[in-house]
């Protein structure tokens, strides 16, 4: 057995956001296990060790930090933050918790679905591949798109401009499940 010497204790969530390597380009990313001193998380591309980064996380705002370990699919962060921002990553993490295990998340079809005036969108896939789509109804939370290609369970995509993540297929396409609860402007904006 492995001794787990980590300072902070971590938890499971599931976490979306985008971070910047220091070449300055973009992706997207989703955490999969985070404490207020590091976090695990999955993407899109490699990082190297040593690698400083940014995170722009739902919920969290930016995040810093130094790779130091990576693994298939993903790679993981100790935090750079000062002692008081350790403490407001830990409350946040805290309510993520709760609100999973309570089902305090407003995102379970608590939203009207519209078909929208514009359906033909784009959908932007985590290596930045886009496919042409049709938003065949849409609601603050989530969408259910036609789609050729239908991208796996768990996928994390751009639709339009809002992020989300693939949370079922059905015979047209799939579903997807935005990473926070939209502003009907918004919505209104991407699809009239």
């Amino acid at each position: 057995m492995v001794e787990d010497r980590r300072q902070y204790r971590r938890v499971n969530v599931r976490i979306f956001g985008r971070f910047m390597r220091e070449d300055k380009q973009e992706f997207p990313c989703r955490i999969i296990n985070m404490s207020a001193g590091g976090m695990a998380m999955l993407a899109p591309v490699a990082c190297e060790k040593g690698e400083r980064i940014v995170a722009y996380l739902d919920n969290f705002g930016r995040i810093e930090g130094t790779v130091v370990r990576c693994f298939e699919g993903g790679f993981a962060i100790e935090i750079t933050a000062t002692p008081v921002r350790r403490e407001k990553i830990a409350n946040l993490l805290t309510w993520a918790v709760n609100e999973e295990n309570l089902g305090l998340s407003s995102d379970t079809r608590a939203h009207e679905r519209k078909v929208p005036a514009q359906p033909q969108s784009k959908l932007i896939l985590p290596n930045g591949e886009t496919l042409d789509c049709r938003v065949i109804d849409v609601s603050l939370s989530g969408a259910s798109i036609a789609v050729d290609r239908k991208p796996p369970i768990g996928t994390v995509v751009v639709l339009g401009r809002m992020r989300g993540f693939i949370v079922r297929q059905h015979e047209k396409g799939v579903a997807i499940q935005f990473a926070s609860v939209q502003n009907p402007d918004s919505i209104e904006q991407s699809f009239g």
